[in-house]
């Protein structure tokens, strides 16, 4: 089995497919919500990530099939008067799980946010993702106790929302 981590390359028109392809298989499975993509997410997300400096991705490839994602925003520690990474997906797709990517994606994460001189890195997570948050854990992030709390805006619905 051959497993290759990289950031993504938005520019990349395989990777251009593939970004939005594992992110809606993502939003549909009941971990992620059960919901699908709407069809402007679908049609404009990597557009829009590419637009934004503070954006990266990183894929999972096994035996060169499109395996995982995780979607990153780069942000700021007021307390620390540091940047940080968010982690805002992660994603394996179903028939991929258990072979550890999702610890190696956030291994190629961490890296970044090292190479970024980040101070942390974060992330939310939904609260009956157990599967998600044993990854976490395993990986060394250290849950807090916090509650997010958001005011959708604009058009947007609440099932539209993603995080």
């Amino acid at each position: 089995m051959d497993v290759d981590i990289i950031q993504a390359d938005y520019g990349d028109p395989q990777q251009r497919e593939e970004i939005p392809r594992i992110l809606n298989a993502y939003a549909s499975d009941p971990m992620g919500g059960g919901v699908p993509l709407g069809d402007f997410a679908k049609h404009h997300l990597v557009q829009k990530l590419s637009q934004l400096p503070h954006a990266f991705s990183v894929l999972a490839y096994v035996d060169g099939a499109p395996a995982g994602l995780v979607n990153c925003f780069e942000g700021f520690s007021t307390f620390a008067c540091q940047s940080l990474v968010n982690i805002h997906d992660v994603v394996v797709l179903e028939k991929f799980r258990g072979l550890g990517l999702s610890q190696d994606m956030l291994q190629k994460v961490e890296a970044i946010a090292r190479d970024r001189d980040c101070c942390k890195i974060t992330l939310e997570v939904l609260s009956n993702n157990t599967i998600a948050q044993k990854a976490y854990a395993k990986f060394g992030l250290i849950q807090k106790r916090q509650a997010l709390w958001l005011v959708p805006l604009g058009a947007t619905t609440p099932q539209s929302l993603r995080g």
